[in-house]
């Protein structure tokens, strides 16, 4: 299916290419950590042109930290960050018209240290869990739920949660100040290959919690007001991403050039690294997909309240942008 995915994609790209001419391309200025993982995705567009094919000129803006995106896209330094789709929503709730496009499925999850008791969330009644992404966060809401319904308990209540980043929860657990981490799935694999062992996926709770469909965590996100002026450019530049992943998917060797980018300690992170980002590559993209998102906004909203949420506490309409779909040609 990935591979369907990437020969329309190119296809795609290259009828745009030719429709564009001699035309200038259009400018998209995308704002990043640059040590994050869509960093990954973006050089590797570079490095094969597939911007240009796609009659783009992608420009990095280098960001200190995720807020600092935030910032930037509101103030219309940058065109396009990557963000939840949860926080999405809640802007539009909030009168601030953005948009989402998938970027990757992969979420995170509950890990121990090997020589951990806990086998199961039950097992984290009472415990000190490091909290990556602060209260509102999706995985954190959703192991709650899980929590509260199968188990009778809330870890917000009953377990000692502490929120900080990740870099710093994965230090505290190996130094044994933290009886678990609920992190984002960079930072898990890292663990993975220092022996760690997972207690469950953000992914199985959803299922467990009856969500059928995988739901894009994390997405491209831009201000409505740029897409319906660019929209062409979006779909150009969401062939592109496509593009980039099927080469990162197929090839090892796409991924030796990310090598300081992803700042792999050994080769066990770097291996850990490279299945993560492919686990969570996307390959469809439409109504069922959506519909799962809003089964997941049901489920958190009520553990988040307005604060998750924004104003009228719904999944906001015009959160997924209609224009782009998986496998890419199908109808949004």
């Amino acid at each position: 299916m990935v591979r369907v995915v990437a020969a329309v994609a190119a296809a795609v790209m290259v009828l745009w290419g030719l429709a564009a001419g001699a035309a200038e391309p259009v400018r998209l200025r995308i704002g990043l950590v640059t040590f994050g993982t869509v960093a990954w995705e973006i050089d590797t567009i570079k490095r094969h042109g597939l911007d240009t094919q796609a009659g783009l000129d992608v420009t990095v803006v280098d960001l200190a930290n995720t807020e600092a995106g935030k910032i930037a896209l509101m103030g219309g330094s940058v065109d396009m960050i990557v963000s939840d789709w949860l926080w999405t929503s809640r802007q539009r709730n909030e009168g601030t018209a953005i948009s989402f496009i998938p970027f990757s499925g992969s979420v995170g999850a509950v890990i121990v240290p090997p020589d951990s008791p806990i086998t199961s969330v039950e097992g984290l009644r009472g415990r000190r869990i490091g909290v990556a992404g602060g209260p509102l966060d999706k995985n954190w809401l959703l192991l709650r739920a899980l929590a509260l319904r199968d188990h009778g308990f809330d870890p917000a209540r009953e377990s000692q949660p502490v929120f900080a980043a990740p870099p710093l929860l994965n230090q505290q657990v190996q130094a044994g100040q933290l009886d678990a981490v609920l992190t984002f799935w960079n930072f898990a694999a890292r663990l993975d290959a220092a022996g760690y062992r997972r207690v469950v996926d953000v992914n199985r709770i959803a299922a467990r919690l009856g969500v059928t469909g995988a739901t894009p965590a994390l997405g491209y996100v831009f201000t409505e007001a740029w897409g319906r002026a660019n929209p062409r450019a979006v779909s150009a530049f969401f062939a592109a991403t496509a593009a980039a992943k099927e080469r990162l998917r197929a090839s090892d060797a796409a991924w030796e050039p990310l090598r300081p980018l992803m700042r792999a300690e050994n080769e066990a992170v770097f291996t850990a690294l490279r299945a993560g980002y492919r686990e969570g590559i996307p390959t469809r993209w439409g109504t069922a997909e959506r519909d799962a998102a809003a089964a997941l906004f049901a489920i958190v909203a009520g553990l988040g309240g307005e604060g998750l949420t924004g104003r009228g506490g719904r999944l906001a309409p015009g959160t997924f942008w209609e224009g782009v779909s998986l496998p890419i040609g199908e109808s949004p």
